[in-house]
């Protein structure tokens, strides 16, 4: 059968692919398209499978919100210039769009889910590497939910996103708790919530330091709680001074809105992730080899 300009046309809408690549696999299937998508997407996942184990630590944080639930994700990828991608924005919105609608258990379930297409969220990432070229990964989402009281959201850029639930105040008023959170980093809301054994070494350091001045051991003891409670206005959301008025802390801010803050979530895109500092020169011979 001949394989007309139209054929491969109708290929490369589908697949997203390259022209001789559709053309390719519309020859080895004698001109049958059902045949070539599958074919193209089985290839998809064996390419999705071999770069598996590049670092993907650039990418999106993606948020939506409705009146009583919001939805963020972070979606990452290799390189900063793929964050530009139509094909990459689009995955990354239905990530968050399924996060939203479907309140998934974890990320295993999210990855599962259905989306608009009749594929799942896996399925259409591995399809999306197919495509882009660069290893994808969803690394982690979270969803706050509230019957009544409030949710305030803040994205900094693509890189910084923040959810934050008030018992009480506004919208107005959660989205600058939220846009704090984005600037300072609290490590938790307040001081009840620090881990105990990281308030231990702190007291450990702290009275450390304080021994060494010489001073009687109820000074001391005095010392390192003035120290600790330094320390837990630093880390937590209470204690620190609000960032658009630092005259006054974000307890006192609250208060003045009778609300409290229930919780929080923070993510800065690629937290965590270990990145390569590979020669460029290197990378691009391995790419141009089909590494």
């Amino acid at each position: 059968m001949a394989i007309t300009a139209t054929l491969v046309k109708e290929l490369r809408e589908r697949t997203g692919s390259g022209m001789m690549e559709c053309k390719k696999a519309l020859q080895e299937t004698q001109g049958d398209i059902e045949a070539a998508v599958e074919a193209m997407r089985k290839a998809g996942q064996a390419k999705a499978d071999k770069k598996a184990s590049r670092v993907a630590a650039e990418g999106l944080i993606v948020i939506r919100q409705t009146a009583d639930a919001a939805a963020m994700v972070e979606v990452n990828c290799e390189t900063d210039f793929v964050t530009k991608n139509d094909d990459f924005r689009e995955f990354a919105t239905a990530v968050v769009e399924a996060v939203l609608d479907s309140d998934p258990a974890d990320l295993e379930a999210l990855l599962a889910l259905t989306t608009a297409n009749g594929r799942s969220i896996e399925q259409n990432r591995r399809e999306c590497i197919a495509k882009i070229g660069e290893n994808i990964n969803v690394r982690r989402f979270a969803r706050l939910t509230t019957p009544t009281g409030v949710l305030g959201s803040y994205l900094h850029g693509t890189r910084i996103g923040v959810l934050v639930e008030l018992a009480g105040g506004d919208g107005d008023l959660a989205r600058d708790i939220a846009m704090h959170v984005a600037a300072s980093r609290p490590l938790c809301v307040s001081a009840d919530q620090v881990p105990a054994e990281q308030v231990t070494k702190e007291k450990e350091i702290f009275a450390a330091q304080a021994a060494t001045s010489g001073k009687p051991a109820n000074i001391v003891e005095k010392m390192v709680e003035g120290r600790l409670r330094k320390y837990f206005d630093e880390i937590t959301l209470l204690g620190q001074p609000f960032v658009k008025d630092p005259e006054q802390s974000v307890e006192k801010l609250l208060k003045a809105h009778q609300a409290r803050a229930v919780r929080f979530e923070r993510f800065e895109l690629g937290e965590g992730i270990e990145k390569k500092s590979d020669d460029f020169v290197a990378e691009v011979m391995a790419q141009a080899r089909g590494g």
